[in-house]
Protein backbone atom coordinates (compact mmCIF):
# COMPACT_ATOMS: atom_id res chain seq x y z
CA UNK A 1 0.00 0.00 0.00
CA UNK A 2 2.83 2.40 0.81
CA UNK A 3 4.22 2.05 -2.73
CA UNK A 4 0.88 3.10 -4.22
CA UNK A 5 0.70 6.13 -1.92
CA UNK A 6 4.26 7.08 -2.86
CA UNK A 7 3.27 7.01 -6.52
CA UNK A 8 1.10 10.03 -5.71
CA UNK A 9 4.23 12.00 -4.82
CA UNK A 10 5.85 11.04 -8.13
CA UNK A 11 2.65 12.00 -9.93
CA UNK A 12 2.69 15.39 -8.21
CA UNK A 13 6.14 16.11 -9.61
CA UNK A 14 5.05 15.30 -13.16
CA UNK A 15 1.49 16.71 -13.23
CA UNK A 16 0.65 18.93 -16.18
CA UNK A 17 -1.43 22.11 -15.76
CA UNK A 18 -4.47 20.28 -17.11
CA UNK A 19 -4.00 17.36 -14.73
CA UNK A 20 -3.60 19.75 -11.82
CA UNK A 21 -6.78 21.59 -12.77
CA UNK A 22 -8.78 18.37 -13.04
CA UNK A 23 -7.48 17.31 -9.63
CA UNK A 24 -8.53 20.63 -8.08
CA UNK A 25 -12.05 20.33 -9.51
CA UNK A 26 -12.39 16.79 -8.16
CA UNK A 27 -10.91 17.80 -4.80
CA UNK A 28 -13.41 20.62 -4.48
CA UNK A 29 -16.26 18.17 -4.99
CA UNK A 30 -14.86 15.83 -2.33
CA UNK A 31 -14.20 18.61 0.18
CA UNK A 32 -17.65 20.12 -0.27
CA UNK A 33 -19.08 16.78 0.87
CA UNK A 34 -17.97 17.53 4.44
CA UNK A 35 -21.02 19.71 4.98
CA UNK A 36 -23.46 17.90 2.72
CA UNK A 37 -24.24 14.82 4.78
CA UNK A 38 -22.20 12.39 2.68
CA UNK A 39 -21.54 9.21 4.72
CA UNK A 40 -18.10 9.22 6.35
CA UNK A 41 -16.50 7.07 9.09
CA UNK A 42 -16.39 10.17 11.28
CA UNK A 43 -18.93 12.71 12.53
CA UNK A 44 -18.93 16.33 11.42
CA UNK A 45 -19.93 19.27 13.59
CA UNK A 46 -19.52 22.54 11.70
CA UNK A 47 -15.84 22.77 10.78
CA UNK A 48 -14.81 20.13 13.32
CA UNK A 49 -14.34 16.43 12.51
CA UNK A 50 -15.06 14.00 15.37
CA UNK A 51 -13.13 10.75 14.93
CA UNK A 52 -14.08 7.56 16.73
CA UNK A 53 -11.47 6.42 19.28
CA UNK A 54 -10.34 3.42 17.23
CA UNK A 55 -7.77 2.49 14.61
CA UNK A 56 -4.32 3.85 13.84
CA UNK A 57 -3.50 7.37 12.73
CA UNK A 58 -0.54 9.28 11.37
CA UNK A 59 -0.53 12.96 12.35
CA UNK A 60 1.48 15.32 10.15
CA UNK A 61 2.56 18.82 11.13
CA UNK A 62 3.47 21.77 8.92
CA UNK A 63 4.96 20.82 5.54
CA UNK A 64 5.42 24.22 3.89
CA UNK A 65 6.30 22.81 0.49
CA UNK A 66 8.63 20.06 1.77
CA UNK A 67 7.84 17.21 -0.62
CA UNK A 68 10.70 15.01 0.59
CA UNK A 69 9.43 14.98 4.16
CA UNK A 70 5.96 14.11 2.88
CA UNK A 71 7.44 11.33 0.75
CA UNK A 72 9.17 9.87 3.78
CA UNK A 73 6.12 10.13 6.05
CA UNK A 74 3.88 8.44 3.48
CA UNK A 75 6.20 5.46 3.49
CA UNK A 76 4.71 4.58 6.88
CA UNK A 77 1.09 4.80 5.78
CA UNK A 78 -1.07 1.66 5.61
CA UNK A 79 -4.48 1.23 4.03
CA UNK A 80 -7.18 1.84 6.61
CA UNK A 81 -5.09 4.21 8.73
CA UNK A 82 -6.30 7.68 9.51
CA UNK A 83 -4.02 10.50 8.35
CA UNK A 84 -4.53 13.94 9.87
CA UNK A 85 -2.67 16.91 8.39
CA UNK A 86 -2.46 19.92 10.73
CA UNK A 87 -2.27 22.52 7.93
CA UNK A 88 0.32 24.80 6.30
CA UNK A 89 0.86 22.83 3.10
CA UNK A 90 2.44 25.63 1.08
CA UNK A 91 4.48 28.84 1.39
CA UNK A 92 8.14 28.91 2.37
CA UNK A 93 9.05 25.88 0.23
CA UNK A 94 9.74 25.42 -3.48
CA UNK A 95 7.61 22.29 -3.81
CA UNK A 96 4.46 23.96 -2.49
CA UNK A 97 2.37 23.14 -5.62
CA UNK A 98 3.53 19.52 -5.48
CA UNK A 99 2.64 19.17 -1.79
CA UNK A 100 -0.80 20.59 -2.50
CA UNK A 101 -1.27 18.14 -5.37
CA UNK A 102 -0.20 15.19 -3.22
CA UNK A 103 -2.38 15.90 -0.19
CA UNK A 104 -5.43 16.63 -2.35
CA UNK A 105 -4.91 13.44 -4.34
CA UNK A 106 -4.64 11.52 -1.08
CA UNK A 107 -7.97 13.04 -0.01
CA UNK A 108 -9.59 12.02 -3.29
CA UNK A 109 -8.27 8.45 -3.14
CA UNK A 110 -9.05 7.98 0.58
CA UNK A 111 -11.80 10.53 1.30
CA UNK A 112 -12.94 8.94 4.55
CA UNK A 113 -9.47 8.49 6.03
CA UNK A 114 -7.56 11.65 5.12
CA UNK A 115 -8.37 14.73 7.21
CA UNK A 116 -7.03 18.09 6.03
CA UNK A 117 -7.00 20.93 8.55
CA UNK A 118 -6.46 24.54 7.58
CA UNK A 119 -3.47 26.35 9.02
CA UNK A 120 -2.75 30.04 9.22
CA UNK A 121 -1.42 29.77 5.66
CA UNK A 122 -4.89 28.58 4.59
CA UNK A 123 -6.76 31.23 6.52
CA UNK A 124 -9.46 33.70 5.47
CA UNK A 125 -8.48 36.72 3.33
CA UNK A 126 -8.31 39.08 6.31
CA UNK A 127 -5.67 36.85 7.98
CA UNK A 128 -3.28 36.20 5.08
CA UNK A 129 0.29 35.67 6.32
CA UNK A 130 3.18 37.74 5.02
CA UNK A 131 5.02 36.87 2.94
CA UNK A 132 2.47 34.69 1.17
CA UNK A 133 4.60 33.21 -1.60
CA UNK A 134 2.36 30.36 -2.73
CA UNK A 135 1.19 32.22 -5.87
CA UNK A 136 4.81 32.75 -6.93
CA UNK A 137 5.56 29.03 -6.71
CA UNK A 138 2.53 28.26 -8.88
CA UNK A 139 3.54 30.86 -11.44
CA UNK A 140 7.10 29.62 -11.41
CA UNK A 141 6.04 26.10 -12.29
CA UNK A 142 3.06 26.68 -14.58
CA UNK A 143 3.64 30.15 -16.00
CA UNK A 144 2.05 33.46 -15.09
CA UNK A 145 -1.47 32.96 -16.47
CA UNK A 146 -2.06 29.27 -15.71
CA UNK A 147 -0.13 29.43 -12.43
CA UNK A 148 -2.30 32.32 -11.22
CA UNK A 149 -5.45 30.44 -12.19
CA UNK A 150 -4.40 27.26 -10.38
CA UNK A 151 -3.40 29.24 -7.32
CA UNK A 152 -6.81 30.92 -7.16
CA UNK A 153 -8.46 27.49 -7.38
CA UNK A 154 -6.32 26.20 -4.50
CA UNK A 155 -7.10 29.29 -2.44
CA UNK A 156 -10.79 28.65 -3.04
CA UNK A 157 -10.43 25.34 -1.18
CA UNK A 158 -9.23 26.92 2.07
CA UNK A 159 -12.74 27.49 3.53
CA UNK A 160 -13.64 23.86 2.79
CA UNK A 161 -10.97 22.47 5.11
CA UNK A 162 -11.72 21.53 8.71
CA UNK A 163 -10.26 23.74 11.45
CA UNK A 164 -10.20 21.11 14.22
CA UNK A 165 -10.30 17.37 14.85
CA UNK A 166 -11.56 15.78 18.05
CA UNK A 167 -10.80 12.18 18.97
CA UNK A 168 -13.55 11.60 21.48
CA UNK A 169 -12.37 11.82 25.09
CA UNK A 170 -8.71 11.82 23.99
CA UNK A 171 -7.25 14.46 21.67
CA UNK A 172 -8.08 17.85 20.23
CA UNK A 173 -6.09 18.61 17.06
CA UNK A 174 -5.73 22.13 15.67
CA UNK A 175 -3.14 23.99 13.66
CA UNK A 176 -2.20 26.80 16.03
CA UNK A 177 -3.93 27.46 19.31
CA UNK A 178 -7.10 27.45 21.34
CA UNK A 179 -10.05 29.87 21.16
CA UNK A 180 -9.59 31.57 24.52
CA UNK A 181 -13.01 33.24 24.58
CA UNK A 182 -15.07 30.22 23.50
CA UNK A 183 -17.64 29.09 26.07
CA UNK A 184 -19.24 26.07 24.36
CA UNK A 185 -18.40 23.15 22.14
CA UNK A 186 -20.62 24.66 19.44
CA UNK A 187 -18.58 27.87 19.37
CA UNK A 188 -15.42 25.85 18.77
CA UNK A 189 -17.07 23.73 16.07
CA UNK A 190 -18.51 26.79 14.32
CA UNK A 191 -15.39 28.96 14.65
CA UNK A 192 -15.15 29.44 10.89
CA UNK A 193 -18.79 30.44 10.55
CA UNK A 194 -18.43 32.91 13.45
CA UNK A 195 -15.42 34.64 11.88
CA UNK A 196 -14.77 37.57 12.01
CA UNK A 197 -17.44 38.45 14.60
CA UNK A 198 -15.61 36.29 17.16
CA UNK A 199 -11.85 35.66 17.36
CA UNK A 200 -12.12 31.88 17.65
CA UNK A 201 -10.89 30.96 14.15
CA UNK A 202 -8.06 33.49 14.30
CA UNK A 203 -6.82 31.97 17.55
CA UNK A 204 -7.18 28.39 16.29
CA UNK A 205 -5.07 29.23 13.23
CA UNK A 206 -2.57 31.69 14.73
CA UNK A 207 -2.18 31.40 18.52
CA UNK A 208 0.71 29.81 20.43
CA UNK A 209 0.91 28.25 23.92
CA UNK A 210 3.36 29.59 26.46
CA UNK A 211 4.31 28.31 29.88
CA UNK A 212 4.39 30.73 32.83
CA UNK A 213 1.53 32.99 31.71
CA UNK A 214 -2.12 33.02 32.65
CA UNK A 215 -4.92 33.94 30.29
CA UNK A 216 -3.66 35.47 27.06
CA UNK A 217 -1.13 38.05 25.92
CA UNK A 218 -0.48 39.78 22.58
CA UNK A 219 1.29 37.64 20.00
CA UNK A 220 4.42 38.82 18.19
CA UNK A 221 2.92 37.29 15.05
CA UNK A 222 0.45 40.17 14.82
CA UNK A 223 -2.50 37.75 14.83
CA UNK A 224 -3.80 35.31 17.40
CA UNK A 225 -2.72 35.37 21.06
CA UNK A 226 -0.22 33.75 23.36
CA UNK A 227 -2.17 31.62 25.86
CA UNK A 228 -1.46 29.97 29.17
CA UNK A 229 -2.19 26.60 30.74
CA UNK A 230 -5.41 27.85 32.32
CA UNK A 231 -6.83 28.44 28.82
CA UNK A 232 -5.77 24.93 27.80
CA UNK A 233 -7.44 23.42 30.88
CA UNK A 234 -10.70 25.21 30.18
CA UNK A 235 -10.93 24.33 26.48
CA UNK A 236 -9.95 20.70 27.08
CA UNK A 237 -12.75 20.60 29.65
CA UNK A 238 -15.26 21.91 27.12
CA UNK A 239 -14.37 19.33 24.45
CA UNK A 240 -13.73 16.57 27.02
CA UNK A 241 -10.23 15.72 25.77
CA UNK A 242 -6.90 15.10 27.49
CA UNK A 243 -4.26 16.53 25.15
CA UNK A 244 -3.98 19.14 22.40
CA UNK A 245 -1.96 18.13 19.31
CA UNK A 246 -0.99 21.11 17.18
CA UNK A 247 1.56 22.39 14.64
CA UNK A 248 2.45 25.97 13.72
CA UNK A 249 5.80 26.32 15.50
CA UNK A 250 9.20 24.93 14.43
CA UNK A 251 10.76 22.64 17.02
CA UNK A 252 14.45 21.61 17.06
CA UNK A 253 13.60 17.88 17.15
CA UNK A 254 10.30 18.18 15.29
CA UNK A 255 8.18 18.13 18.44
CA UNK A 256 7.79 19.88 21.79
CA UNK A 257 5.67 19.49 24.92
CA UNK A 258 4.18 22.42 26.87
CA UNK A 259 1.59 23.12 29.60
CA UNK A 260 2.65 20.17 31.74
CA UNK A 261 2.03 17.67 28.96
CA UNK A 262 -1.34 19.03 27.84
CA UNK A 263 0.07 20.53 24.60
CA UNK A 264 2.07 18.58 22.03
CA UNK A 265 3.53 20.54 19.09
CA UNK A 266 4.49 18.74 15.87
CA UNK A 267 6.51 20.14 12.95
CA UNK A 268 7.10 18.01 9.84
CA UNK A 269 9.12 20.30 7.57
CA UNK A 270 12.90 20.42 7.12
CA UNK A 271 15.12 23.21 5.86
CA UNK A 272 15.14 27.00 5.59
CA UNK A 273 13.74 29.32 6.74
CA UNK A 274 13.09 27.27 9.90
CA UNK A 275 16.39 25.42 10.37
CA UNK A 276 15.05 22.86 12.82
CA UNK A 277 17.53 20.00 13.29
CA UNK A 278 14.89 17.34 12.63
CA UNK A 279 11.28 17.04 11.55
CA UNK A 280 8.75 14.61 12.98
CA UNK A 281 5.42 12.89 12.50
CA UNK A 282 3.24 11.12 15.03
CA UNK A 283 1.96 7.52 14.70
CA UNK A 284 -0.95 7.17 17.08
CA UNK A 285 -3.17 4.28 18.11
CA UNK A 286 -6.53 5.95 18.71
CA UNK A 287 -7.85 2.89 20.53
CA UNK A 288 -5.26 3.12 23.28
CA UNK A 289 -5.81 5.18 26.44
CA UNK A 290 -5.07 8.86 25.78
CA UNK A 291 -1.45 9.95 26.11
CA UNK A 292 -0.14 13.24 27.42
CA UNK A 293 2.50 15.21 25.56
CA UNK A 294 5.40 13.52 27.32
CA UNK A 295 4.17 10.07 26.27
CA UNK A 296 3.42 11.34 22.75
CA UNK A 297 7.04 12.48 22.53
CA UNK A 298 8.03 8.82 23.01
CA UNK A 299 5.81 7.83 20.08
CA UNK A 300 6.87 10.61 17.67
CA UNK A 301 9.23 9.73 14.80
CA UNK A 302 11.97 12.32 14.25
CA UNK A 303 13.85 12.30 10.96
CA UNK A 304 15.93 14.23 8.49
CA UNK A 305 15.76 13.60 4.78
CA UNK A 306 17.94 13.85 1.72
CA UNK A 307 16.65 14.48 -1.83
CA UNK A 308 14.74 11.33 -2.66
CA UNK A 309 13.18 11.06 0.78
CA UNK A 310 15.81 8.80 2.38
CA UNK A 311 15.92 8.98 6.16
CA UNK A 312 19.44 9.70 7.36
CA UNK A 313 19.01 10.11 11.12
CA UNK A 314 16.54 9.07 13.76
Amino acid sequence: MASKVLEIVDEAEEASPGEFMRLLLEARSVLEDKRMGVPRPYRISGGLAVLPPEGKAIVVGDLHGDLESLRYILGGYSDGDWMVFLGDYGDRGGCSPEVWYAVLKLKIVHPGRIILLRGNHEGPPDLTPFPHDLPYYFRGRFGSSMGSRLYEMVKGLFPLLFHAVLVEEKYLMVHGGLPSEAQTFEEIAEADALHPMKPHLEEILWSDPRDHIRGTAPSPRGAGRLFGEDVTDRILGIVKAKTVIRGHEPCPLGFETLHNGKIFTLFSRMGPPYYNEEAAYLPLNLGDPPLDGYALAEEAVSFTTTPGGERITE
